[in-house]
């Protein structure tokens, strides 16, 4: 079990260990005759628009005869002229057009001086006050500054293109195609300064035992090479959420201090058709320059589902383009040498058939939740940076948290490195790590007032699981009940095993939905009446009852079948029920039937220890809160286990996350069922709060 949860590739912090740049930096190819052809046609077209289409905008102004002009200067009407060679404009007086009948008129004019003209004009022009100006008939303008008036705004346009252009590379990642998006997103990491080792990796030896080979033919191929073997082309890693898979793929790479391209699945697929197909060429032959190499994709299933399957309702073909072309690069005949590409997925069982053969994933790692000596390894990892007290004891953590993974761990360690914190402690101490496992499992205690009638019913439900936890030999240890409202639930019962279990017997999955009956039969006996306080409780009995009989074959009259198929892992829309509706009758009068025997079983414990009820619920009322030893001590029956082994005051012990299922099924790919999350610890009796009035 690797120590599970780490940053995803990209979220080093260490200096040199990042991401970096894998090729040149993307931008408008300058030199293409494309380019440059339509910033021509672009200068051109804004030429004709600003001087044929949209003319300067001026002053509205008249075309007058030459004798028109010299009858308005006689009528005292024209103000004044500017002369610019043989042409006049000037301004009337008052508005004037080309004849005394002219529908156009307008205060600005212009006229042309006839070359036979006498030179009488000025004479003319002083009688009637017209005041005087001249203009040489060459342009003033600056030529420059005509040009960027005139193709000024082009050449923005041009410009504001190419940034937009280069940018959109930029973020896509590449200069593949439009805006980059052919190009591959992987981030290539610095071999020299690896960011994650194997000393960064623990509690599951055999993961590293089989990733130590590939790390060895990386570091020295010639030694495989030389009989005539080859490294496996892909390695899968497959494992729960947060088992710590992306981590341990960071380790091979910096252990054999190659480039590592790392990317995620969905990375590979955009809005247009044949994107991700491109990304992928590009991710090869890029891994392929820098050989030896290793090529990381995260989340496998989100390109890999076998195909046909009907459960991409969208980017179908994008999907399935993208696939095909991996198959390709990883095609067994291709040999790519120096290149090996390990992924990680959580769903292996929906992956394609044809990419899991050999010659593209040879080899499938699994990557399994830790046990008791895992889980003290990974904490310890954990704690290289925080500051122990010394009654901090992570054998007793470990012990405590049975089912939990890399990722949860972790979270734990820091929760508890913040509530030391926020006590202003200089360590974090044993009692830090109990209360950050309360909120990480319970959920924060509520501060909420519950009335008397709510907080006794309580009690008594409470009670009833905790009495039949003590009762039933076969069920867990009960480690602490409350009735502090925490999350969801108004109380909680929380029971652990002695130690990890790997295998459940029929007689202690009986016993666990007697246990999550308890609530119910105490609240029927004491109030003869029940509320809504068990659907917690009856959600996991009917969970577990259903998979005794469709999955485990734990039903005489179904018979030793398994009746599950991999269709229940696709939408409901899609599934095929593959038995009839008399044995779905059978099946569902089964599951009754044992939930039933389990609720008279209940029933009848309760009321032969109606005087232990009774006392546990009043002590319960006293001190809200009871831990195994207090329990034992109230009620006089004796414990399951040592006390100083497995019960320490104030120890929360195990419970599964709220509203979490009973027993899980097996993973499809044959690895142990993970015990928090089947029955190691029973999920914790949850009364939400909407239901207890």
């Amino acid at each position: 079990m690797v120590s599970g949860g780490g940053p995803k590739p990209g979220a080093s912090g260490r200096p040199g260990s990042g991401p970096r740049s894998s090729g040149g930096r993307p931008g408008t190819n300058f030199r293409s005759t494309r380019f440059w052809g339509t910033v021509a046609a672009l200068l051109l077209l804004n030429l004709f628009i600003a001087n044929v289409l949209v003319p300067p905008a001026g002053p509205k102004m008249v075309t007058v005869p030459y004798n028109v002009f010299l009858v308005q200067v006689r009528s005292d009407n024209v103000a004044s002229i500017t002369s610019t060679g043989d042409t006049i404009t000037g301004v009337f007086r008052r508005a004037a057009g080309a004849s005394p009948h002219a529908t156009t008129t307008a205060r600005d004019f212009t006229t042309q001086l006839p070359s036979f003209a006498g030179g009488g004009l000025l004479t003319l022009l002083e009688a009637h006050r017209v005041t005087i100006n001249a203009k040489p008939t060459t342009s003033q303008t600056s030529p420059i500054l005509d040009a960027l008036f005139s193709f000024g705004p082009t050449l923005l346009l041009v410009l504001a293109f190419v940034w937009i252009s280069g940018r959109a590379a930029s973020m896509a990642g590449g200069s593949g195609g439009m805006f980059g998006l052919g190009r591959s997103r992987a981030r290539l990491y610095d071999s020299e300064r690896p960011g994650t080792t194997f000393a960064d990796v623990a509690g599951i030896e055999e993961a590293k035992e089989e990733l130590e080979e590939i790390v060895d033919f990386l570091r020295a191929p010639l030694r495989y090479q030389r009989l005539g073997g080859t490294v496996p082309k892909g390695v899968l890693l497959v494992g729960l959420p947060g088992t710590g898979k992306t981590l341990l793929a960071r380790a091979v790479a910096g252990e054999a201090g190659v480039p590592f391209f790392s990317l995620s699945a969905s990375e590979f697929i955009e809005m247009i058709v044949g994107v991700g197909a491109a990304r992928v060429r590009d991710l090869f032959a890029k891994a392929r320059q820098a050989a030896p190499a290793i090529i990381f994709i995260d989340e496998l299933d989100a390109i890999g589902r076998a195909r046909g399957s009907g459960a991409s309702l969208g980017g179908h073909d994008e999907r399935e383009q993208t696939l095909n072309q991996i198959l390709t690069e990883m095609d067994g005949f291709d040999s790519r040498e120096g290149v090996i590409v390990l992924a990680a997925t959580n769903r292996a069982d929906v992956l394609d058939a044809a990419l899991l053969r050999p010659g593209r994933f040879d080899r499938r790692v699994m990557v399994q939740p830790p046990d008791r000596e895992g889980r003290a390894a990974i904490l310890r990892i954990h704690t290289r940076t925080v500051p122990l007290a010394s009654d901090a004891d992570l054998d007793q953590v470990a012990s405590q948290t049975p089912g939990l993974v890399g990722a949860e761990l972790r979270n734990l360690v820091n929760e508890a490195a913040l509530l030391a914190a926020r006590r202003d402690r200089q360590s974090v101490m044993m009692v830090d790590f109990t209360d950050a496992l309360e909120k990480v499992l319970l959920g924060a205690a509520r501060r909420i007032v519950l009335s008397v009638e709510d907080r006794e019913r309580t009690a008594y439900h409470e009670s009833g699981h905790a009495l039949l936890g003590l009762l039933v030999p076969e069920a867990d240890p009960v480690r602490k009940v409350s009735i502090i409202p925490r999350g969801r639930a108004l109380g909680v019962t929380v029971q652990s095993p002695v130690d990890d279990r790997q295998n459940y017997p029929e007689t202690y999955l009986r016993a666990r939905i007697v246990g999550a009956l308890g609530g119910r039969a105490a609240e029927s006996l004491v109030y003869g009446v029940v509320t809504t306080g068990a659907e917690n409780d009856l959600l996991q009995v009917t969970r577990i009852a259903r998979e005794m009989v469709v999955r485990w074959g734990m039903s005489p009259a179904v018979g030793p079948l398994n009746l599950t198929d991999e269709a229940d892992q696709q939408p409901m829309m899609l599934r095929e029920r593959l038995f009839s509706d008399a044995t779905a009758e059978l099946i569902d009068s089964e599951v009754k039937r044992i939930v039933e025997g389990c609720f008279s079983q209940a029933l009848e414990l309760i009321a032969t220890n109606r005087d232990k009820l009774e006392v546990l619920t009043r002590a319960l009322l006293r001190k809200e809160s009871l831990i195994e030893a207090e329990i034992l001590e109230v009620t006089g029956l004796p414990g399951k286990s040592p006390l100083g082994a497995t019960s320490t005051a104030g120890d929360p012990a195990t419970a599964a996350p709220p509203d979490g299922p009973g027993p899980a099924p097996p993973p499809s790919d044959g690895s142990p069922p993970r015990p928090a999350r089947i029955g190691a610890a029973r999920p914790a009796h949850r009364r939400p709060a909407t239901d207890a009035s």
